[in-house]
């Protein structure tokens, strides 16, 4: 085979192998290796990755780090502490702090003791952190209660520790622990080995035994202010690089409540929510919540009065997401900031205030009393349970907005005295004739009544209804049924007392026999019962008999006479006359001389000042 016959044969495939040396391959390239791009890192909240790391750290807990501080610099160590306070306020992470404090040493060696100073990582401060050093040990008394997990505790607390100066036990909720748990910590509590310390927290410190709490220093963990917390999260928002209003810092911190991690948390949800840029009006549809700024315009519409224009705003709040309930909240929580500029006008420096409640809020403070605020707050509150209760929350809501804007303009008891003493009193027609003496009006029909009280028997029942029951009285003197029943009252037998008033209708009376007549349907043992009573009590023989006669009006027949025929008197007097005008629909329930008020009861009245000269000056109104 020629040369080009082999090279055709080469070039166009594999071939025969027909003899010579192989052919060399030609070099195939190879691509450099290509080098591993490191993995994102693990995502961390803002309230774990801004968790403090040493006392300078923590906000709004001064007065704990005060006395740690002083406590440590004069080597006034407790071997044990219990930290209280709300949720998200930092008790776990003031206890890891704290053991870091108490085994404090530099890194390089030096010598040193427990600080505050923590400012340069120590020699254990890293592990204690991250919460794996040896000597460090936590515990969730939520999930080990029993008396076993504490065992296990107070055996290795004999032995010294490994690494660090001091044991330090870290227990998570101690109000947790079982009965037996906290007797079987109490000795090891009181008396533990030199190198053993104690640290505990909860939510709850009314369920920690008494025996343990006098065993630790307590701290009380505050919560943070507003203010503080939305200087602290713009703090955050600057080293996370976030544009943040000022309006939605001010919004989370208020809805955190004081507690840190939940301002943290929420804060993490506004930047998810709105992208890197948190506005108010994102943060509070993020929330449920209104406006702040439409709030006060419906707090100002309902302190107006105007119940169109406030049910309005209360729909279009409703129609953007914002819940019922979550609507009066912000109300009774403005209601609130108002009666505190009225009362202390600097609080309008807070700084978690926005601009419109620290300018709108101190106008209304000037303008509103302190009895409306109070009505408002009252009126809200019961307003809030309401909704939270009712099957249609926006109905419900919607009823409290009406009736707190129609109490608005009402004035107070004694603000509408006032007013009608500063005001011309009407010219009322004088009564035209005295009205007749019988109670039951047999006489003088359409006479008008006399503004002057009648005189009515004295009705002891009513002096000594919260006296205990006196003496007896030796031979008392009886002259009418009204005397019965007051000798009834007296020795405290209601059932006769109220015979005598409602079923016994006068014929003769005299001393030692009664006749009367029975109204139909009264028993007739009342006559026998009657009878031997009074014979007891006044030491008399008494000869009850029933009569045949019609008899005149019963007791409790002329007590409502005198009670209406008083009534009707009292209308015509110009002031009450004046107040019935003014207030449509109200009526006079009940006239009262001072003398048969009783002794207990606090009556509202005018003063004296406000009385008007006239008849019917010593009687009291009662509304």
């Amino acid at each position: 085979m020629s040369e080009d016959t082999r090279a055709h044969s080469d070039d166009d495939g594999p071939g025969l192998d027909l003899g010579g040396p192989p052919p060399v391959p030609a070099a195939v390239p190879v691509a450099p290796p290509v080098a591993a791009e490191p993995a994102p890192a693990a995502y961390r909240v803002l309230a774990r990755k801004y968790r403090p790391q040493n006392f300078a750290d923590l906000i709004g807990q001064e007065a704990m780090v005060r006395t740690l501080r002083n406590a440590f610099s004069s080597g006034r160590i407790a071997q044990a502490y219990i930290l209280t306070g709300v949720r998200g306020v930092g008790k776990t992470t003031t206890a890891r702090i704290l053991a870091r404090a108490l085994n404090y040493e530099p890194a390089d060696g030096a010598p040193g003791g427990p600080s505050l100073d923590l400012s340069v990582m120590g020699k254990h401060c890293r592990d204690i952190i991250e919460s794996r050093h040896v000597d460090v040990m936590e515990m969730d008394a939520a999930s080990n209660t029993s008396i076993n997990d504490i065992r296990e505790i107070i055996e290795s607390a004999r032995y010294r520790p490994v690494m660090a100066r001091y044991k330090v036990y870290i227990i998570d909720e101690v109000h947790m622990l079982s009965t037996a748990a906290f007797n079987g910590l109490l000795k090891t509590l009181e008396e533990p080995p030199e190198h053993v310390k104690f640290i505990f927290a909860t939510t709850e410190i009314r369920k920690v035994p008494v025996t343990v709490l006098s065993r630790c220093q307590r701290f009380d963990l505050r919560r943070v202010e507003a203010g503080t917390l939305a200087a602290h999260l713009s703090g955050i928002c600057a080293r996370e690089g976030v544009a943040i209003e000022a309006e939605a810092l001010s919004i989370v911190a208020r809805a955190a409540e004081g507690s840190v991690r939940d301002s943290l948390s929420l804060l993490d949800q506004a930047i998810a929510h709105g992208g890197g840029q948190v506005t108010g009006e994102e943060v509070r549809r993020l929330l449920g919540l209104a406006d702040r700024g439409r709030v006060i315009d419906l707090f100002e519409a309902l302190m107006k009065g105007e119940v169109a224009r406030a049910l309005g705003e209360f729909r279009d709040q409703y129609d953007a997401g914002a819940d019922p309930a979550v609507i009066l909240t912000d109300l009774a929580e403005f209601t609130h900031l108002v009666t505190r500029l009225k009362i202390v006008p600097d609080a309008a420096e807070d700084a978690a205030l926005v601009e419109a409640e620290r300018v709108r809020g101190s106008e209304m403070a000037q303008g509103l009393s302190m009895r409306v605020l109070a009505r408002a707050w009252q009126m809200l509150m019961k307003g809030i349970s309401e909704v939270q209760q009712a099957p249609k929350p926006a109905q419900a809501a919607e009823m409290a907005l009406v009736r707190l804007a129609y109490a608005a303009d009402l004035p107070t008891p004694d603000e509408a005295l006032r007013r009608l003493k500063d005001q011309p009193v009407p010219d009322v027609p004088a009564p035209s004739s005295t009205p007749s003496s019988t109670p039951s009006g047999g006489g003088g029909g359409g006479a008008r009544p006399s503004l002057a009280p009648r005189p009515v028997a004295p009705r002891p029942e009513m002096r000594q209804e919260t006296r205990t029951a006196p003496a007896p009285v030796a031979g008392p003197r009886l002259a009418s049924l009204q005397d019965v029943v007051a000798l009834a009252s007296t020795r405290r037998d209601l059932s006769l007392k109220h015979a005598v008033e409602t079923h016994l209708r006068p014929v003769h009376f005299e001393e030692g026999r009664i006749e009367v007549a029975l109204v139909p349907g009264a028993p007739s043992s009342v006559i026998q019962d009657l009878s031997r009573k009074l014979s007891d009590w006044t030491g008399r023989r008494w000869l009850v008999s029933l009569s045949a006669q019609a008899g005149g009006a019963t007791v409790a027949e002329e007590q409502a006479a005198v009670k209406a025929e008083r009534e009707e008197g009292i209308k015509a007097h110009p002031l009450v006359a004046a107040v019935l005008a003014r207030f449509p629909g109200a009526e006079v329930v009940d006239v009262r001389t001072r003398e048969e008020a009783p002794i207990h009861e606090e009556v509202l009245a005018p003063s004296e000042e406000d009385l008007m000269a006239g008849p019917g000056e010593g009687d009291e109104l009662e509304y």
